[in-house]
């Protein structure tokens, strides 16, 4: 099992880049005062299998929720970014792991204190019903995507959610802190695909690729044609 690292106690956490909140469960007390856990690259947050004793928030950087099958093959599920909350549910153990695709910060709350209060408050129980369904539907979201797309329409939704949801810069430039694989490993694709479309999409004068890891969309229509 995963042993998490210590934590600091942590009022008012301001964030380098803040994100659209995908969860509306904003106003949790409980999370003005709880701990914030710092993540490097790679390091796990938690574990598949490892007990769900807390619930956590993303402060700053990106987390990638993944599943390994039974071949070895890695399948991530989601990406979270700063705002949103990871290790909602009812199981009594995680289902998937969440690592960190960068240097992160997560508030965490014990989800004793999250249910006690959810159990007092039908307003916040409400809201969290509404988070796991929107966990849902970006699970079902993603199986049309890899089950039914081309490289190329899985790549450009891809692109316009990040673009709609967060993760970005700007009103047009995108940033992808993950490396290609996590990106590959989410569409069902490999690393050289993922690539080798982005290049054609910036011939397409679709996309602009800067600093590596910065994408600018040139033409927004267009990224919403070709994803269909």
């Amino acid at each position: 099992m995963y042993s998490a690292p210590q934590t600091e106690q942590v009022t008012g956490f301001k964030t380098g880049r803040k994100a659209p909140n995908r969860h509306p469960v904003d106003g949790l007390d409980g999370f003005h005062s709880g701990t914030v856990r710092r993540v490097e690259a790679k390091e796990h947050v938690f574990c598949e299998g490892d007990p769900r004793t807390h619930v956590y928030r993303i402060e700053d950087g990106v987390i990638a929720l993944s599943k390994v099958l039974s071949d070895g093959r890695r399948q991530i599920i989601d990406f979270a970014y700063p705002g949103d909350y990871i290790g909602l549910g009812m199981f009594g153990d995680h289902v998937f792991d969440a690592q960190a695709t960068c240097a992160c910060k997560v508030k965490c709350l014990p989800t004793s204190q999250l249910e006690h209060d959810a159990a007092r408050d039908p307003a916040l129980a409400f809201r969290l019903y509404n988070a796991v369904s929107a966990e849902l539907s970006a699970a079902r979201r993603l199986l049309v995507s890899v089950g039914q797309g081309t490289a190329m329409e899985r790549i450009a939704s891809f692109l316009i959610e990040l673009k709609g949801r967060g993760g970005h810069t700007g009103e047009d430039l995108i940033n992808l802190p993950m490396r290609r694989s996590d990106i590959a490993d989410l569409l069902g694709l490999t690393i050289e695909t993922v690539s080798r479309t982005l290049t054609k999409l910036r011939m397409m004068r679709v996309i602009e690729i800067q600093n590596g890891n910065d994408v600018r969309i040139l033409d927004s229509h267009r990224l919403e044609e070709i994803a269909g």
